[in-house]
Order: C-alpha cells, then sequence, then structure tokens
C-alpha cells in the first residue's frame, strides 16, 4: 500500500479507478449529534468580509465587477489569483483575481461578446476575429446545421433554453479521483484505455481515440494548475487538507475550462470525512481546522462567476451556476452515508451564512439517522437553502455513488454523464394544435400546417387527437435539435477534464424536459369538463377562450385531472423515445423548471384554463398558482402520481412552507421528529 493511504482499509480501489470502493470500506458512519462542529475562524471571517464587500461592490456595478476580454480561458490560462494568500488554506480562481470572469469563446464567439459588450466591456479584436474566421466554434456549428424548422421552434419559444450558445453542462467530473489517486495515476490509467481501443479504425473508434488523447493532455494542465500555486497533485493527497484541494482543482479545472450551464460539484463529503476521521484520530489536525478547511473550500464554490448574457440571466432569474453537493443518502448495504463532513458542509451555511451556491442537495431516506434529520430540519427552517432529493427512488436504479447534476438529474459519479437538453413548452404545443401549427402570438406558420379546430366549442377528443398529432412533431423537431447541439459540442467545445474524470465507457443520458404541464392539465380538464369558448381573431386564429362551468384543477388530488396530466407526461416521453438520439443517449425527462418558467410564460397565449398571455407557466410539476386549494398534502400527492419512469430526469414541486402552518409556532413536527426553534 502506498505511503499516502496508511491507516486506510484496502480493497479494489487500490488495483482499480474505484472511488465507491474505497468509500464503503473506509467511511465512518455519525449518529450523533452537531455538538461536534466548531465555529468560524478570524482567517475565515476576514476571508468572508472581503467576499462579501466584493460582492456589494458587483451589484453596484450592475452585477458584473470585473471580465477578462484579453485572455481566452484554459485550464491552465491565468496565473495565481488569491483574496489573502497568507489566510486562504484552500486555493484557486477562474482567473488571476476573485470576481474577474473568465472569457470562454469556445461556445460561440458572440454570446462572448455580447456578454462582455452588455456590461460595458470590450473583447479583444484579434480574438474577434480569430474565433469568427479561423476556429470554429460550437455555436456556429450548430446554426450552420439547424433546419429552418429548428430555428423557427427557436424563435416562437415552443423549445427554450437549448444550449446552442453556453456550455451544455450536466457533467460531473469524479474529482475525488485526483485527491485519491493522484494525477499522476490517472494519466497512467487514460493512456492504458487508448492502448486497448479496438483496432479497426471505424469513426467511433478514431473519436475514442481522440477523446482519450484530449483527456490525457487535460489531466497533464490540471497538473500544472496545481504547480501555478506552488502545490503538487500529482501524487494522492496525504491528508485531508490536500484531499479538499485537490478536489477543488479538478472542479476548477472544468469551470475554467467550461462554461457550463450546471456545473456541479458532485457527491464528495462522504469521501472527505475518511480523510478527516484519520486526521482527528493522528491529531495532525484540530476540529477547528477541518472545519476551516471546509469552509473555505465552500467558500470558493460560491465565488464561481460565469460571463452570462442579460438574456440567459433573465431565462434563469439570477446568475446561477448550481453547484450542487449530495450529501447523506443510504449505502446499498443499509448504512447510512452521513459522517460528520455532511454536518460540516451545512454548518457553513452558518459559519458563512445563506447562499444560493453551493447547492446543498441531501439525499432523503427516512433511514437517515436521527438526529441528521433533526440537524437538517434545523438549518432548513433557519436558512431556507437546503434542497431535498428522494434517494430511496434514485438508488434504485443509479446506486448509492451518484450525485445530483443541475437541480434534479441524477447520474452515477464518474460513471454516467448527460446531454442537457432544454425544455419544450407543452402549453404552447396545446394551443399549437389547436390553431394547426400556427404560433397564437406571431400569427406564424411555425408546426405544421394541420387542419386547424374550426368549432366554436372545443371538443376534449378532437383536442386530444390533433395534441397527439402536434407532440409527435414537437418530440422529433426538439430530439434533432438536441443531436446537432450535442454533436457540436463534442466537435468545438468537448469537456475534455471533465470526461478525463470519468470511466472510459460512459453510459449517456439523453435528457430532455417539459413545461408548462399543469397549463395543459387544467386546460384539458376545462375542455373536458367544463365548456370552453373559442375566441378568434380577424384571419381565424384562436387568441382567447371562455370557459363557461367549473372544472378540477391540477394539484388538489383530483383523480379527475390528476389522471390527464400523468398521461400527457407518459404520452410525451413515448414519443421522446421514438427517436434517433445522438451516441445511443438513454432519453430522459424532466419537469423542473424552477425559474425559467417565467420566461415561458413570457412567450405562451392565452390558455384555455383562464392564464392570460405572458403569465408565467407553474415552475416544474407545480400545479398553477392559487389553483391548489386542498393544502400542501394534496398539491404533494398530484404531483406524486408522475411517473418516475417516465420523467427520470426529475420531478419539482417547489413551495414554501411557515413553520406555524404545520401547527405549532415554536416548533415542526415531521412525522415522530420534532425541532426546537430557539
Amino acid at each position: 500500500m502506498r505511503t499516502e493511504w496508511t491507516g486506510f482499509n484496502g480493497g479494489t480501489w487500490e488495483d482499480e479507478i474505484n472511488v465507491r470502493d474505497f468509500i464503503q470500506k473506509n467511511y465512518t458512519l455519525y449518529e450523533g449529534d452537531e455538538s461536534f462542529l466548531a465555529g468560524p475562524t478570524k482567517d475565515t471571517q476576514d476571508l468572508w468580509e472581503q467576499v462579501l464587500d466584493l460582492s456589494k461592490k458587483e451589484r453596484e456595478a450592475g452585477g458584473v465587477l470585473d471580465m477578462d476580454t484579453k485572455i481566452v480561458s484554459t485550464i491552465t490560462s491565468h496565473g495565481p489569483g488569491y483574496l489573502d494568500k497568507s489566510k486562504e488554506k484552500i486555493v484557486g480562481f477562474q482567473t488571476d483575481k476573485p470576481f474577474k470572469r473568465s472569457f470562454q469563446p469556445y461556445g460561440g464567439i458572440r454570446v462572448a461578446q455580447k456578454a462582455c459588450e452588455q456590461y460595458g466591456y470590450e473583447v479583444d479584436p484579434e480574438l474577434v476575429e480569430f474565433f469568427t474566421v479561423h476556429r470554429k466554434t460550437h455555436n456556429a456549428g450548430v446554426f450552420d446545421a439547424y433546419t429552418p424548422e429548428m430555428r423557427a421552434c427557436r424563435s416562437s419559444h415552443i423549445i427554450t433554453g437549448l444550449p446552442d450558445a453556453y456550455g451544455r453542462g450536466r457533467i460531473i467530473g469524479d474529482y475525488r479521483r485526483v485527491a485519491l489517486y493522484g494525477v499522476d495515476r490517472l494519466i497512467e490509467d487514460k493512456k492504458d484505455q487508448k492502448d486497448n481501443t479496438r483496432t479497426i479504425m471505424y469513426s467511433d473508434v478514431i473519436r475514442e481515440r481522440e477523446e482519450l488523447s484530449e483527456q490525457i493532455r487535460a489531466l497533464g494542465e490540471l497538473k500544472k494548475l496545481a504547480e501555478i500555486y506552488g502545490l503538487d497533485i500529482s501524487k494522492p493527497a496525504t491528508n485531508v487538507q490536500e484531499a479538499i484541494q485537490a478536489v477543488y482543482f479538478g472542479y476548477l479545472a472544468a469551470v475554467k475550462e467550461q462554461n457550463g450551464a450546471a456545473m456541479s460539484l458532485g457527491r464528495t463529503s462522504t469521501f472527505i470525512d475518511i480523510y478527516a476521521e484519520r486526521d482527528l484520530k493522528n491529531g495532525t489536525f484540530t476540529e477547528e481546522q477541518i472545519q476551516e478547511f471546509v469552509d473555505h473550500f465552500i467558500m470558493k464554490l460560491r465565488m464561481v462567476k460565469f460571463a452570462r448574457t442579460p438574456e440567459y440571466n433573465a431565462l434563469f432569474s439570477g446568475d446561477p451556476t448550481w453547484v450542487t453537493e449530495s450529501i447523506g443518502g443510504i449505502g446499498i448495504d443499509g448504512r447510512p452515508l452521513v459522517t460528520k463532513t455532511s454536518f460540516r458542509y451545512l454548518h457553513t451555511l452558518t459559519n458563512l451564512g445563506t447562499a444560493p451556491e453551493p447547492n446543498m442537495t441531501v439525499l432523503w431516506s427516512t433511514r437517515l439517522p436521527e438526529n441528521f434529520k433533526r440537524y437538517c430540519a434545523k438549518m432548513s427552517i433557519e436558512t431556507s437553502s437546503i434542497q431535498y432529493e428522494n434517494d430511496d427512488l434514485m438508488r434504485v436504479t443509479h446506486g448509492d455513488d451518484y450525485a445530483i447534476a443541475c437541480c434534479v438529474s441524477s447520474m452515477r459519479v464518474g460513471k454516467e454523464m448527460q446531454f442537457f437538453g432544454a425544455r419544450a413548452n407543452l402549453a404552447k404545443c396545446l394551443l399549437y394544435a389547436i390553431n394547426g401549427g400556427v404560433d397564437e402570438i406571431s400569427k406564424k406558420q411555425i408546426g405544421p400546417k394541420y387542419r386547424p379546430i374550426t368549432s366554436e366549442y372545443l371538443d376534449y377528443d378532437e383536442v386530444m387527437d390533433r395534441y397527439d398529432d402536434m407532440m409527435t412533431w414537437l418530440a422529433k423537431v426538439y430530439v434533432n435539435a438536441l443531436n446537432i447541439i450535442h454533436y457540436m459540442h463534442d466537435k468545438y467545445c468537448y469537456e475534455k477534464i471533465q470526461m478525463a474524470l470519468h470511466d472510459k465507457n460512459v453510459k449517456r443520458y439523453f435528457a430532455t424536459g417539459i413545461a408548462g404541464l399543469s397549463v395543459v392539465a387544467d386546460s384539458l380538464s376545462a375542455i373536458k369538463y367544463a365548456k370552453v369558448k373559442a375566441i378568434r381573431d380577424e384571419n381565424g386564429v384562436v387568441v382567447d377562450y371562455e370557459v363557461e362551468g367549473d372544472f378540477p384543477k391540477y394539484g388538489n388530488n383530483d383523480e379527475r385531472v390528476d389522471k390527464i396530466a400523468t398521461e400527457i407526461v407518459h404520452k410525451f416521453m413515448q414519443k421522446i423515445r421514438g427517436n434517433h438520439t445522438y451516441r445511443g443517449g438513454v432519453p430522459t425527462m424532466s419537469i423542473l423548471t424552477i425559474t425559467s418558467n417565467v420566461v415561458y410564460g413570457k412567450h405562451t397565449g392565452n390558455t384555455p384554463c383562464g392564464r392570460r398571455q405572458g403569465e408565467p407557466l407553474a415552475p416544474g410539476a407545480n400545479p398553477m398558482h392559487g389553483r391548489d386549494t386542498h393544502g400542501a398534502v394534496a398539491s404533494l400527492s398530484s404531483v406524486a402520481k408522475i411517473s418516475f419512469k417516465d420523467a427520470q430526469d426529475g420531478i419539482s414541486n417547489t413551495f414554501s412552507i411557515v413553520p406555524g402552518a404545520l401547527g405549532k409556532d415554536d416548533q415542526v413536527f415531521m412525522g415522530d421528529l420534532e425541532v426546537d426553534l430557539d
């Protein structure tokens, strides 16, 4: 056993790249309470004051404090950057100073240029010329291949948020590998993979060999990144500080290279805890020091910044990066994966204050230790900064070493990735079905020129028949557009460091998504159970609706309308599955528009449920605003009826509850779980 691994239990992980085996053989379950936790050190407080001051200056400057306009961001493009070198226990920034956003043109020079110009910065003209004339970008490749139909769908917003002008995200590098094995071992492994590719040069073999070469090169650059900061990650980490630093360098390399839509961290807390426990036992570090390392790590993650266009910020209601960390969960052997560092990560919300990044996601199970559940509930109440995912549901398909990318997308770390892919606006699709493919706002023929509905009152069976045809068309153009995007991204903006931290044979998911589910369910319910009169303009296009009578609304645990919602999800997923996907990606679907539903609503006309043009769609699988009148349990029950098999990429139901709504002003009850708020 290597000297760096002294004190660890051996296993398969010694002979092959297998982080899960290392964790299972070595982690220490913690079932105690939070009383061991340490507060922030003086250095932590001083550094965080600097961050808060920079954040204030950034807001005063209009949202961007500084941008690099002369250096193309790569893993090794910039010199070292610090807040205060003497106080930072975990080091590294995307550029040479904090809050300076990097220039990343490989996704698209025009969008990178626009992101700078909108905030008063001018990109070096030579760089603009180079990435316009001499070096093709992902965005240019995509628009070269788009069909007129795809462009029309994009412009009309029936498909919105296509990752055709920025990094696609939803790829979680197994950054833990850097700490456990060191970069040299990872390079050796990738070289072996390249030496053992098939020998007949079919196109897929050629691509595989080129990608492995890119990965090897990226790992070499990762080692140089550490050297820029005077550190050596060629060999395994020897203590918890080195382990955290190595994990962060792996992640830092990824965000220096990619302007990803969702640059998630993975599932690192239980892994890091193994080093922490060894160091505590050996007296290498104190609890206060270990918490300081964690605090500085989280501080760095909070400062990840990308150059985004105002349109991107509008779509996602801000400037999110979705640095998601998955915490807890249950092992397939029944042991909870909760450790002291699970507490330490959440404790940063106390030491540093609340923040949306990183997205702390607890993999929830009723079998989690009672004290950890109490602490999670307490921190949720105090901070409103914790997300929960159903571990019992996801563990069945993904095992016990998966993580969440973005909001709810689950994948096995280092073994699976996802081709991320926007949303199809099913509410707008319903309006297209009624109008024979004519857009209700622009009045342009966007969809197929099917025969529109001409009756004064809408008939449920007729509408459903037309809607089925229109969904078939939408699924086809949607998947084909994504096929182009992912082909071009692999060609011109390949995520080489993230994929270097994956196995050779990666399972790929082909992510799709839908928006407007509750609007569709309520609209079809109104047509079926009430009377809906179509109001047409002078050209015969239906632009409004009059509803006569009442109808069941989604979100009230009413089977009549809930069944419509579940059937729509199932139908559209089946239509998605009926299309060819790039690189054999396994189709999945999400219902998780947590913020972008506002933008979708702006581009959707009046709907048969009574919603007005421009009004936001409900987020995710939520009921429409104000229509769930039977309480939280009924709302949750409606959403829970959607089959996970039909929406394996995630189903979200976002709402807030004040403590008093649960029965008492000073206590919260979750089953037999009681949490004091004093």
